[in-house]
């Protein structure tokens, strides 16, 4: 599950990360093959936010990046707030659609006891929050290198909220 950190990535166009496991055009997730392995892949490029690691590690756990599987980490930007169809530049060429949020699932506990409940929340009116990032679509590939600038644009009005994917 867990990524090393690297200082590159190269992103392919409808496809996903090169050399990633859930690369590829239709759902890689086992448990989505189990259910349909013909649904689009909505899951090729994952990207978290650094600002979840180090509230991880205010409260004892040892993350940093690639640690729950996400593929790109940025700060500054408020993805679990984007919407959906939300298209991210990362650099000079790659562009991925928003499709969804990361749905955790239980192999987070097996990096660190707890980490699965601590990556989930509730809302005020006790809605089931989930804080460990959000999955997007490739349309444009390209090298994607640390430090690299990201352009958000958002789609038109009205904005559909995230929902898991």
């Amino acid at each position: 599950m867990s990524k090393d950190a690297v200082e590159t990535i190269t992103l392919i166009a409808g496809v996903g990360v090169e050399g990633d496991a859930h690369a590829g055009a239709k759902v890689q997730h086992l448990s989505r093959v189990e259910r349909d392995p013909d649904q689009p892949n909505l899951r090729q490029v994952h990207l978290l936010h650094s600002e979840l690691h180090d509230d991880l590690r205010g409260r004892g756990y040892e993350v940093a990046a690639g640690a729950m599987g996400e593929n790109v980490t940025t700060r500054g930007i408020d993805l679990l707030g984007l919407a959906i169809g939300t298209k991210v530049r990362l650099g000079s060429t790659a562009l991925v659609e928003i499709t969804g949020l990361r749905n955790p699932c239980h192999q987070l506990n097996g990096l660190q006891e707890g980490l699965m409940s601590a990556v989930l929340d509730r809302d005020e009116q006790g809605r089931l929050v989930r804080l460990s990032g959000i999955m997007g679509v490739v349309l444009e590939g390209g090298e994607v290198l640390v430090g690299d600038k990201i352009t958000i644009d958002l789609p038109p009005k009205p904005h559909q909220p995230l929902e898991p994917v």
